[in-house]
Formats: structure tokens, C-alpha cells, sequence
């Protein structure tokens, strides 16, 4: 016997499996694990509140939903919530009544504007449509396979390192440094100008499937000027989770000799696909990824709502 409405309730433990197996269905090209999602879950900072949210068919966690305010920038009442069900499930309301009640949560902890990644594709665009999003900025996924040969690795200038992050494993500020300042130039509607380093040690460098190792900094006569930023499966799947360069050292090819070396390291270690994610507009970064050998595989477009 088959049940018409779909039950929508908080995360468990037990469901973290369910949860990332919906959140990769037709997208390879998302490395997100059920230990990451325990992680994210687990670590609660009561300035977000951010919760998962999932929905049960037929006695089956089918999809889920996570949403939490939106933290590192100076502008108040934002909101980010991003899901996804199970192919075999759709068109049967779960989306639907995880993203109301993903936006009745928000709305209660004072987000007034809600930000959503949906897949470039005609039904997910017409979904967010229909229930009053607009769309915003666009992105790229890009997909390099790792048993083929790299590029080989320009001239490196004088006085230049590349260093895996765990030379940064008892103090790691010098890395934040660099990502709180690049961050600031991304692409988005969104200006990320107030990254907070105690935030910043809880939700990205105490992930679990941050790969150290794999991080790989470009530092200048001793000082970290770059980095890319590695985030693993543990098993195949690498994901290149984000690349910074301070101003005062851009146009010298840092972040190309960082990702270069952060794909040989992983190709070293048995990594076999490799992903990335850039905005549309982003040209410097994207022709970088190019020259990696990365190719278009997916792309996104961010749905803005306004609540309330």
C-alpha cells in the first residue's frame, strides 16, 4: 500500500545515507557524503539555524531539504536552501512541501530573501517558477577525468612554494586570511565581506572530507598567497571546492600552478574523477580550468525568492 502525501520531517542519524544518495541522483558531479551530512548536522552554530529536512514516501526517505541563514556577509536576511528527491519520486509533492517547509522555518528566523541552487534544467526551472522564484546568477560544472595525462606545469616563479594545507594544521589563520579576502571578488548577488574565522575553522575546516593534504598553497617569500581547496569521497571522487588568490599577488599564475598540483596529488592517490564549479562570468577562472582539461558536464542557476 502506497501513501499519496509525502511525510516531512527533521533529519536522523540513520537517514544520512537516504539523504546523499537523493542529493546525487543524476549529479555525479556533487561529492557530498552521508559523513559530511552527520557533520553538518552535528555542528550546530545557533546564528544559522540550520536544519535538514526530509521526506518519507512509502515509507522511504526519498529527499531532504537544507536551509540555514546565511552567514559571512554584511547583509541581513538572507536565506539558503538547497534539496533534491529521488527521480523515481518526483512529481508527487515532496519537493514541494520540503521547500514550504524549508521557507516557513527561514521566515521564522528573520530571512526575508531565500537563495536556491537549481539544476539547469527545464523542469527545475519551471518548479522554482511556479513557486516564485526568480532566476539569478549561472554556474558551470566542469569534469576532468584523472587517468588521463595533465598539462605539464608552467615555469614556476622565483621565490614561489606550493605546500599542502597540513604545513597549516596547528594554525591555519594564514589560509583564512586568503580566503577572506579573495572571497570578496566572487561573482553573486551575494558580497561576502564578513567571513569569521571561528565560523570559518567550524564549517570549513573542520569538514570531514576536507582533504589537507590535497589543499595545496602557493606561498610568496614565505607568505601564503593562494590556495585551492580539496574536498574528497574517499574513495574516487575529488571536488574542487574553492581556489583564492589575494589581490596583491593575482596575474601570476598561482592559482593554475595550485589546482595543477592539487590534481596530480589526487591522480598520486588514486582519485579518479575530478570536479569544479564556476559562475558563468568568471572568465580568468574558468580558462584556467579549461587549460586543466576539465569540461562542461551540468550547469545551475541560483532561484531568488523574497519571504514574508
Amino acid at each position: 500500500m502506497t501513501s499519496n502525501e509525502p511525510m516531512i520531517r527533521d533529519f536522523r542519524p540513520a537517514d544520512a545515507e537516504a539523504v546523499a544518495a537523493a542529493h546525487r541522483a543524476g549529479r555525479e558531479h556533487l561529492v557530498w557524503t552521508a559523513e559530511a551530512l552527520l557533520w553538518a548536522n552535528a555542528r550546530q552554530n545557533p546564528d544559522e539555524h540550520f536544519r535538514t529536512i526530509v521526506a518519507e514516501l512509502d515509507g522511504r526517505v526519498v529527499g531532504a531539504v537544507r536551509c540555514g541563514l546565511t552567514l559571512g556577509t554584511s547583509t541581513t536576511g538572507l536565506g539558503h536552501a538547497n534539496g533534491s528527491v529521488l527521480p523515481e519520486f518526483r512529481r508527487r509533492g515532496a519537493a514541494t512541501a520540503l521547500l514550504a517547509a524549508a521557507e516557513r522555518h527561514l521566515a521564522a528566523h528573520g530571512v526575508t530573501e531565500l537563495h536556491s541552487w537549481l539544476d539547469e534544467e527545464p523542469d527545475s526551472l519551471a518548479f522554482a517558477a511556479a513557486r516564485g522564484y526568480e532566476l539569478g546568477s549561472a554556474a558551470h560544472f566542469g569534469e576532468r577525468d584523472l587517468t588521463l595525462p595533465l598539462p605539464p606545469a608552467p615555469v614556476r616563479p622565483a621565490g614561489v612554494e606550493l605546500r599542502p594545507a597540513t604545513d597549516w594544521a596547528d594554525d591555519p589563520r594564514p589560509l583564512f586570511l586568503v580566503e577572506a579576502e579573495a572571497i570578496r571578488d566572487e561573482p553573486g548577488e551575494v558580497t561576502m565581506d564578513a567571513l569569521d574565522y571561528e565560523e570559518w575553522l567550524r564549517g570549513d575546516w573542520a569538514r570531514p572530507d576536507l582533504d589537507p593534504a590535497l589543499t595545496v598553497v602557493a606561498v610568496v617569500d614565505g607568505v601564503p598567497a593562494a590556495f585551492t581547496l580539496a574536498q574528497t569521497d574517499g574513495a574516487d571522487r575529488y571536488w574542487s571546492a574553492f581556489t583564492a588568490c589575494r589581490r596583491e599577488f593575482r596575474g601570476r599564475g598561482l592559482s593554475k600552478l595550485a589546482k595543477l598540483e592539487s590534481l596530480r596529488l589526487a591522480a598520486a592517490a588514486g582519485y579518479r574523477h575530478a570536479y569544479t564549479s564556476n559562475d558563468t562570468t568568471n572568465a580568468p577562472m574558468l580558462a584556467v580550468n579549461a587549460w586543466l582539461g576539465y569540461q562542461r558536464c551540468a550547469g545551475e542557476r541560483k532561484g531568488i525568492k523574497r519571504l514574508g
